[in-house]
């Protein structure tokens, strides 16, 4: 069970807080898929011919995949640490964890998303998100 509850009213409340740092998780997330890709391509080039590229290229590219990794960790702890848990890295998911019935249940919230405005038990998942309020 988690040490903090939420009642909707709270996760609402705590989403000026919240809010920026997901938006912030998802733009490093972004930037890690970005290098990676970047990383592949430069692989399969090298792969191909061997040359026609900047030495340089692959030592820049893995420290911009490390710098943006990292940053993606600084966000999620700086989530956990408001309370938050985080589902998913690419959507900015998180969860609120919430009582209902005095059952633990998650208020759910994705970057994008205007409020809390949905919940699901803590086997459903994302799948199983119910509007709120609490039946």
């Amino acid at each position: 069970m988690a040490e903090r509850h939420f009642t909707p009213e709270e996760a609402n409340e705590r989403l000026a807080e919240v809010r920026p740092v997901a938006e912030e998780l998802v733009a490093h997330r972004r930037a890690m898929g970005a290098a990676a890709a970047e990383q592949a391509r430069l692989v399969t080039r090298i792969a191909g011919n061997g040359g026609d590229f900047d030495p340089q290229e692959p030592r820049e590219l893995k420290e911009r995949f490390e710098t943006a990794a990292t940053a993606v960790a600084g966000c999620v702890d700086r989530l956990e640490q408001l309370g938050v848990l985080v589902k998913d890295l690419d959507s900015g998911l998180v969860d609120f964890p919430a009582l209902r019935h005095g059952e633990e249940v998650f208020l759910c919230w994705q970057v994008g998303e205007d409020e809390v405005a949905f919940w699901h038990g803590v086997e459903e998942g994302f799948a199983g998100r119910k509007p709120l309020p609490f039946d």
